[in-house]
């Protein structure tokens, strides 16, 4: 009985969490999961720059998002199905129902093509949106891209 105690005790304070993610994971496993987690220091040649300075940590590339959802329509131009707010579509005055026909002066025939051209702007740069309304009235709206933290 005391040593199931001990034993409790033990991964209860954290001592044991290693030995058991380890037998779980695998010792491999377990040390990439701690090394993607950024727990665990990155070891061997690729852990330092020239001449053995260390080098920065990777970066998850910075993509540039609209705040909204959409979906491909019967006719080309992606329909936004839903706006987020607060965020970059709302602040430029898009609505559900709306139909984005172009971004930045590149034509959108579908959800997809507005996905890459979105992905392809800066965040925080301006965006000119090419936009029928639901009364068939086209707009050009300005947006600011932002980017999701």
């Amino acid at each position: 009985m005391l040593g199931t105690l001990t034993g409790v005790a033990l991964v209860l304070s954290g001592v044991g969490l290693g030995a058991v993610g380890a037998t779980l994971a695998g010792t491999g496993a377990l040390a990439e999961l701690k090394r993607q987690a950024g727990t665990a220091p990155v070891s061997g040649p690729s852990a330092s720059g020239p001449r053995g300075t260390p080098s920065a940590p990777a970066r998850a590339p910075v993509v540039a998002r609209l705040g909204v959802e959409v979906a491909d329509g019967r006719r080309p131009g992606a329909r936004v199905v839903a706006v987020h707010m607060p965020g970059p579509g709302s602040s430029a005055g898009l609505v559900p129902g709306d139909v984005l026909l172009a971004f930045d002066g590149r034509r959108v025939d579908s959800a997809a093509d507005l996905a890459r051209a979105v992905a392809r702007a800066r965040p925080g740069d301006e965006v000119t949106l090419t936009v029928r309304h639901r009364g068939g009235d086209r707009r050009r709206l300005t947006a600011v891209p932002g980017i999701v933290t």
